[in-house]
């Protein structure tokens, strides 16, 4: 049977878990009778509900369960943690294949196939690996790299301006830009700014919209050494706000560790972004560039030290689409992927 249908629904459903997962990974699976159906599926959804996407289809599917295969998007779980391992849970259902993208990198948790295998489950893996892989690209990076993923968001001129000469930014991108950006502040585990953009923005860091099963927003992170106003709208309750008052990059990252977060989009100036590129630390670029030129103003980057063309920072384009007119384009960032 072709499994790449199903794991592509299992690929899809584990979307819904972007920025409820945390510090797990995002999570899908489907599970489908002999004839291809699909009698049960569901997604982690962590902030809601402790069970895994496994454990979540199994009580979709019920008795169905019972000689049915299961596709999901990373493989299944052989420990106990804070639930029971997903492995053993499938065994008792009486799955008889099970399908899966991704081997589990994280140690504490690996070993499920062979513990599948050794009860006389079925065990096809590999299906679809690389699209699952870049949909859980996040969790998989903090895995191998011991720190978040930071994606860094832009909205800038085609000239690459972020404000003008006196310091003016609001509008560069149209609406539709700006409500999609909201997409990637709810989908984050944490929302990053310097102490320079809250003093001349005064940025409230929450998605704005009306997102469906989302009890909490993301956590609001300031870095930097300046102090800040104690009225700032960061410090209201909409959501949790972590300041580290250090320009000390590797402090940052020990507090987002702490703080168990995935994935954080940074909406930081050009200073503090240009210190993250520098050292390796921003991994993918999103882009909305407006059809404007203003000539005079502030880059989104600062000096990068090149001097020659040779010495260019050079990157991956992952996607670009148009809307409304403003540019969006999605890069992978060489340095720090």
């Amino acid at each position: 049977m072709d499994y790449s249908v199903a794991m592509q629904r299992a690929i899809d459903l584990s979307q819904k878990g972007l920025g409820k997962t945390a510090p797990n990974p995002i999570v899908g699976a489907v599970i489908i009778d002999s004839t291809g159906a699909i009698i049960g599926q569901g997604f982690h959804d962590r902030m809601n509900s402790p069970d895994h996407a496994e454990v979540v289809a199994l009580k979709v599917a019920g008795n169905s369960a019972r000689g049915a295969t299961m596709v999901v998007t990373l493989e299944p779980c052989n420990h106990i943690g804070t639930t029971g391992s997903c492995a053993a849970t499938i065994i008792a259902a009486g799955i008889t294949t099970v399908v899966f993208a991704i081997s589990d990198p994280n140690i504490k948790a690996a070993g499920g196939a062979q513990t599948l295998l050794d009860a006389g489950v079925t065990v096809i893996a590999g299906v679809s690996n690389e699209v699952a892989a870049f949909a859980n690209r996040a969790w998989l990076l903090k895995v191998r790299k011991g720190r978040p993923f930071f994606t860094w968001k832009v909205a800038a001129t085609l000239d690459g301006k972020v404000a003008a000469s006196d310091g003016t930014s609001q509008w560069i991108t149209n609406e539709e830009a700006r409500a999609d950006v909201q997409l990637l502040r709810r989908y984050a585990d944490a929302i990053l700014v310097g102490t320079n953009t809250v003093i001349a923005d005064d940025p409230h860091l929450i998605p704005r919209g009306n997102f469906v099963g989302y009890p909490r927003n993301p956590l609001r992170v300031v870095c930097g050494q300046q102090d800040l106003p104690t009225a700032a709208k960061i410090f209201d309750t909409a959501a949790p706000t972590l300041v580290v008052k250090s320009k000390d990059l590797n402090l940052l990252l020990d507090k987002l560790k702490e703080a168990g977060v995935n994935q954080v989009l940074v909406e930081a100036g050009p200073t503090l972004a240009t210190a993250m590129l520098q050292a390796g630390l921003l991994d993918e670029l999103v882009i909305y560039q407006a059809p404007s030129i203003i000539g005079a103003g502030k880059s989104f980057v600062a000096d990068l030290g090149a001097t020659t063309i040779n010495q260019q920072m050079l990157m991956n384009h992952i996607s670009t689409q148009v809307i409304a007119g403003d540019i969006k384009s999605v890069y992978q960032i060489r340095d720090g992927a």
